[in-house]
C-alpha cells in the first residue's frame, strides 16, 4: 500500500507540471507532499507491526495497534475537512482558470497550456464554450470563434464559430 501511494504521490508532482499555470497557488502540490509523506510513514509502521508479530511482543502489537488508531482518526479528520472545503477549492480554481483564460492569445505559455488542456480533457472553457465569449481572443477574433483545441477531434473541418456548439 505505501509503494502504491507514494507511487501516486510521484504521479499527480510529475503531472503538475503540465498544469502549473492554471495552479498559481504552490501549496497545490500539497497534496502530493502528503501522500508521499504517508507512504513512507505506512511503510515504518508495517514494518513495526510486522516485527511486532513476528516476535511476538504485546507491548510492540500495542503500538502498532495505537498507531494505526491514530491513522484511523487522522483519515476521518482530512476527510472531514476535504468535505467542508471542497466548494472553496473549486472556486479558487475556477478564479485562476478564469484568469488563464483571458490572458489566451493563441501564442503565449499560457496559451500552450490551454490548448492542451482542453484538448487532452475533451473540454472548451471553464465550464463551457460560452466561458469564451468574455475573453479578448472571442472579441479579438471578430469572427465569434473560440480556439481549435476546443473543436472535438473526430471533426474534420471545426472552425470553432459558435453557430456550430455540436462541432465544440
Amino acid at each position: 500500500a505505501a509503494a502504491g501511494l507514494g507511487y501516486v504521490g510521484a504521479y499527480v508532482i510529475n503531472t503538475y507540471k503540465s498544469y502549473d499555470n492554471f495552479l498559481q497557488d504552490k501549496y497545490a502540490l500539497l497534496p502530493a507532499m502528503i501522500i508521499i509523506c504517508i507512504a513512507v510513514i505506512m511503510f515504518i509502521i508495517g514494518l513495526i507491526g510486522c516485527c511486532a508479530t513476528f516476535r511476538e511482543s504485546r507491548v510492540g502489537l500495542g503500538l502498532f495497534l495505537a498507531i494505526i488508531l491514530i491513522l484511523f482518526i487522522a483519515e476521518v479528520s482530512a476527510f472531514v475537512l476535504g468535505f467542508v472545503y471542497r466548494e472553496k477549492v473549486k472556486t479558487d480554481v475556477q478564479g485562476t482558470m478564469r484568469s488563464v483564460f483571458e490572458k489566451y492569445d493563441g501564442k503565449n505559455p499560457e496559451s500552450t497550456v490551454v490548448d492542451y488542456l482542453q484538448e487532452q480533457l475533451h473540454c472548451c472553457g471553464v465550464k463551457n464554450y460560452s466561458d469564451w465569449t468574455t475573453t479578448q481572443w472571442f472579441n479579438s477574433t471578430g469572427n465569434n470563434s473560440v480556439p481549435l483545441s476546443c473543436c472535438r477531434q473526430e471533426v474534420k473541418n471545426c472552425t470553432g464559430h459558435l453557430d456550430q456548439p455540436q462541432e465544440l
